[in-house]
């Protein structure tokens, strides 16, 4: 396989799977994919699209979080950060779940 195909199908998995642009962009340079093959891979990649699947994942972990309340903001912050969601996704999403502030603080700076 080539690796702008192993690069597509890489990206198309992993999406699938909740993962953001950046943790796919490690993931495919630790396996040694040139530069500009894993830009074309993850250019498949709507901003959009990425958003829903952010979205999508923090709902599905917001039940969970709901114990703790005080600290639900950081914690889904940090959940989607290690996914490999930008930090604009990641505010955007807890904003809109959460009403906390766009930075995801849970108070404490």
């Amino acid at each position: 396989m080539d690796d702008a195909a192993f690069a597509r199908r890489w990206v198309e998995a992993r999406a699938a799977r909740g993962y953001g642009p950046a943790r796919l962009r490690a993931e495919l340079s630790a396996r040694g994919v040139a530069r500009d093959l894993i830009d074309l891979a993850l250019s498949a990649l709507e901003a959009e699209t990425t958003l829903a699947r952010a979205r999508d994942l923090a709902r599905r972990r917001l039940p969970g979080l709901r114990r703790r309340p005080d600290r639900a903001g950081a914690r889904l912050r940090d959940y989607l950060l290690r996914r490999g969601y930008a930090a604009a996704v990641v505010a955007r999403v807890v904003q809109e779940l959460l009403g906390d502030r766009p930075e995801g603080a849970s108070g404490a700076e």
